[in-house]
């Protein structure tokens, strides 16, 4: 299929293709509005003033340990017009796959044996079970059903964007310039 289009309409992934999104680790999220408009409300005086879907946005957030079990929260802020928040994978026996154990795929639900070959390259775009795609893709999917009740012209873009966590030096920087966000606003790239 990837010959037959030349890649032509092959949009390429933003991941890291030597990661693999289920391992546990701390993930710094954004995710935008499409065309970053104002749906989750305004900044006044440095604090964020929530609109009843940034509330939606909110709630939503600090529901996801209650779907995904292992995963814990770190910051997390709601702007106008995006969401910061870090997620942290912390599986209890998540030991790393070998290149020969067998996985679900999420499409066809039945077994497959991953090869040597790129992680990310092995995906076929399936984002898998349990990987920050799959949890960033069903708070989109319950922040958009429920916000569009509200506003029906509320949506996301298509994409979010990640940085795994390495250190505690950079999750430190991370939190504290979560928190600040609403400070900051007047200066933010989303502004």
């Amino acid at each position: 299929m990837q010959n037959k289009f030349k890649n032509k309409y092959r949009i390429s992934s933003t991941r890291l293709q030597t990661w693999d999104y289920s391992n546990n680790g701390a993930y710094f999220i954004t995710i935008c509005t499409q065309n970053r408009e104002h749906f989750f409300g305004n900044i006044q005086n440095g604090i964020m003033q929530l609109s009843e879907i940034g509330k939606l946005a909110e709630q939503y957030w600090m529901e996801i340990p209650n779907h995904f079990s292992f995963i814990e929260l770190g910051n997390f802020v709601v702007m106008p017009n995006h969401v910061h928040g870090i997620l942290i994978i912390n599986k209890i026996d998540n030991p790393i796959l070998s290149s020969t154990e067998s996985v679900e795929t999420r499409q066809c639900l039945v077994s497959t044996i991953k090869s040597n070959t790129t992680i990310g390259s092995s995906r076929f775009q399936n984002q898998g079970k349990n990987t920050i795609s799959s949890i960033v893709g069903s708070y989109k999917s319950i922040v958009t059903k429920m916000s569009r009740q509200i506003h029906s012209d509320f949506g996301w873009q298509s994409r979010f964007h990640d940085h795994i966590i390495r250190n505690s030096k950079s999750f430190n920087n991370i939190q504290n310039y979560i928190f600040d966000n609403p400070l900051n606003w007047k200066s933010d790239k989303f502004y």
